[in-house]
């Protein structure tokens, strides 16, 4: 079951009026403002994990990985 916590924010009375008068949803608009940032926000946490990982990756030997696998593979 999802749950829901109510968020308030203040504008100013013309802003309000002025949504009203054109029919906009305010809650829909905020929940998808909202929802928009959230996403942003992970994809870049994302982008600066795989920055950090590429960096960790450029610093591995890869011939010595390979030698590793080899040896291992062969006593097996």
């Amino acid at each position: 079951m999802v749950k829901y916590v109510t968020i308030s924010t203040k504008v100013q009375k013309k802003l309000k009026e002025e949504a009203q008068r054109l029919g906009v949803k305010v809650s829909e608009v905020l929940r998808h403002a909202l929802e928009e940032e959230v996403r942003r926000r992970k994809l870049e946490e994302l982008e600066k994990k795989l920055e950090n990982l590429g960096i960790a990756l450029d610093k591995l030997d890869i011939n010595r990985i390979t030698q590793m696998i080899r040896e291992d593979r062969k006593s097996r």
